[in-house]
């Protein structure tokens, strides 16, 4: 048999191990096997094919693993309660500015605040939520008002 078979025999068990244990290590090797494989295939001698594993599994951990690993360790950044209204839609239902008034955020409706005081938003006005105070919120215009 011609080791460049054997060379992608090696890389499929790997990548079936690696299949079985999600590890990401053993994909590395594999691919350092595919690398074997191609100099078996271009005929070149053991030694060098077994230098070629060796040098890609090298690179490859030290250079694809850490990188993947913080990406595949990474938890998806996740917001929930009140924070999650921070940058969302909402339409005035009552004029708000120094004084609360209303607001529909997502269905919802809540007390709200200019989070500029001198700012009267009227009702009507489409209006992004800046931050969350208690049980209000302080919203902005999403286009400034143009003096008249």
């Amino acid at each position: 048999m011609q080791s460049w078979v054997l060379w992608l025999i090696v890389a499929g068990i790997l990548g079936a191990a690696e299949l079985m244990t999600a590890t990401l290590d053993l994909l590395l090797f594999a691919v350092a096997a595919l690398a074997a494989a191609g100099m078996a295939g271009l005929g070149l001698g053991i030694g060098l094919q077994l230098l070629a594993f060796a040098v890609t599994a090298a690179t490859m951990v030290a250079l694809v693993r850490p990188i993947a690993r913080k990406h595949l360790m990474a938890y998806p950044q996740l917001r929930t309660g009140v924070a999650a209204l921070i940058g969302r839609e909402a339409l005035v239902l009552t004029p708000c500015g120094r004084e609360p008034g209303r607001v529909k955020i997502g269905g919802e409706e809540w007390s709200a605040r200019s989070y500029d005081p001198d700012l009267l938003i009227p009702a009507g006005t489409r209006v992004d939520v800046f931050a969350i105070e208690g049980a209000t919120a302080l919203v902005h215009p999403q286009e400034d008002p143009w003096p008249n």
